[in-house]
């Protein structure tokens, strides 16, 4: 069962087509990956999916319904989480407080309910305290809920961004090159979490440039290259797909020279 269609997505900044003509399925259940070289439109993707940009055109059904023209606020309230490729935590916040930000979608006091202080309030901020808790303990951070979010390394504040999009209790996770800047011992950490995300029954879609984590955890992989898609196949296909590696190659030669 599909839980996120995309069928002909396009985008366009000036005269440059950042998405063309994008169609894909993504199975409940399942970590699909998107890859291709830089350019390949990759983020602009799951900017389309997470709402925080419009498509000039085609559809992006989440179980059925169509999310082509909601905001991001809107679709992270149904259920579609994300992290970025450049950390976003607040400054001057906790962990725990960036945490609870996450979990904007289950508040349902309003503001005369915070003025009055009401009871379903204090109820409301210790569910969320508690929600935000075990998401940290999930990642394996609890220990720093108190700590200055940005005073932690670089690899911890990975899993504070991570810990906060979980807390949204989402059914889709969109993974925006979770493994940027980790080295090999947390990478491969990050990819046990990942599946561990995916047995908790959470969807998960990732962008990532390490091949070697995406063809570890990846179940079906979509190959994006100048906003086009080229493939889409199990790991042990696209490995062998020519037209995959001669983009990968030129890349490659690119980089050299």
């Amino acid at each position: 069962m599909e839980i996120l269609r995309v069928d002909n997505l396009s985008k366009s900044f000036g005269g440059l087509k950042a998405i063309n003509n994008v169609s894909f399925g993504l199975r409940k259940g399942a970590i699909k990956a998107v890859i291709g070289p830089n350019g390949a439109g990759k983020t602009t993707l799951f900017n389309l999916i997470s709402g925080f940009l419009r498509p000039d055109s085609g559809s992006i059904l989440f179980k059925e319904q169509e999310i082509r023209d909601y905001d991001a606020h809107r679709i992270a309230r149904l259920g579609i989480s994300r992290t970025f490729q450049h950390i976003r935590l607040f400054p001057g916040m906790t962990v725990i407080e960036n945490v609870m930000m996450g979990r904007h979608r289950f508040g349902r006091t309003g503001f005369l309910g915070s003025m009055l202080n009401l009871p379903r309030k204090k109820r409301e901020e210790r569910e969320t305290r508690d929600g935000a808790m075990e998401a940290l303990r999930f990642v394996g951070i609890e220990e720093l809920a108190h700590r200055d979010a940005l005073e932690l390394s670089y690899g911890q504040q990975r899993l504070v961004e991570l810990a906060r999009a979980l807390a949204l209790e989402p059914e889709i996770l969109l993974l925006d090159e979770p493994a940027a800047g980790l080295n090999m011992r947390e990478t491969a950490e990050m990819g046990q979490l990942i599946q561990r995300i995916r047995d908790r029954g959470i969807t998960v879609l990732i962008v990532e440039h390490d091949m070697s984590l995406i063809m570890k955890i990846s179940e079906e992989i979509v190959v994006l290259s100048y906003g086009e898609k080229i493939a889409e196949d199990v790991p042990l296909a696209i490995q062998k797909n020519e037209e995959v590696i001669r983009i990968y190659l030129g890349e490659e030669d690119a980089q050299d020279h």
